[in-house]
């Protein structure tokens, strides 16, 4: 009995012993994965005038990047912060405020711009309102039911700050050049590119800080 026991177990060592050497082998022989080739910026270059090549010429140039966007691009939008203090400096000198000093405009003007996705399209006419298409990237307001999560909530934007004068001045720095505050920030500059005009800003700016918008309840 004891021989048998002893024959079986000597088996099943020997089993896993043929079991585990392939798979020895096989760590020890699999290729190592082909590092990753990155693409020729020429190429890229080229790929991207070819898609425009329909459009006005006032639009071919808007694919060439400026100094901002050519050093987001150099370091896939992870700047040292040497460059990135070069970034805001230089867009922080592009916001243009009121000169009236208002900083807010129409709330309910602004609750339009945020949810209007239109504008900013070669085929446009010049009676097509731009809008600023907030809703694609953020929450706005509590009862909305679909809302991009690129960006943060702005649920309380306003109320959370108390309604700080100097919250708002930021909110219209962003709005106008969002380099200016965040260096290679993936939010379109609106008042520096001039999607939006300064009384669209100041309006959604109100739609942010006036304790009576929709924002705020």
């Amino acid at each position: 009995m004891k021989s048998i026991l002893k024959t079986s177990a000597l088996g099943l060592v020997l089993a896993a012993a043929t079991i585990a050497l392939p798979l020895t082998a096989t760590a020890q022989t699999a290729p190592k994965q082909a590092a990753v080739k990155q693409a020729d910026p020429a190429v890229v270059d080229a790929y991207l005038k070819s898609t425009f090549g329909k459009a006005p010429p006032e639009w071919q140039a808007r694919i060439e990047p400026d100094e901002t966007l050519k050093t987001c691009n150099d370091y896939r939008n992870d700047a040292p912060s040497a460059e990135a203090e070069k970034i805001v400096n230089r867009e922080l000198a592009k916001v243009v405020f009121p000169a009236d000093g208002k900083l807010l405009g129409d709330w309910k003007e602004g609750a339009k711009i945020a949810n209007n996705g239109r504008g900013g399209q070669f085929s446009d006419d010049e009676k097509t309102v731009a809008g600023g298409n907030c809703y694609a990237c953020h929450q706005m307001e509590l009862k909305e039911l679909s809302y991009g999560t690129l960006g943060p909530s702005l649920t309380s934007y306003g109320k959370d700050r108390k309604y700080d004068p100097a919250e708002a001045k930021q909110a219209f720095t962003k709005i106008f050049d969002s380099q200016a505050v965040v260096a290679c920030s993936n939010m379109p500059r609106f008042g520096a590119n001039k999607v939006l005009t300064e009384k669209q800003i100041k309006d959604l700016v109100a739609f942010l800080f006036d304790p009576e918008s929709p924002v705020n309840k």
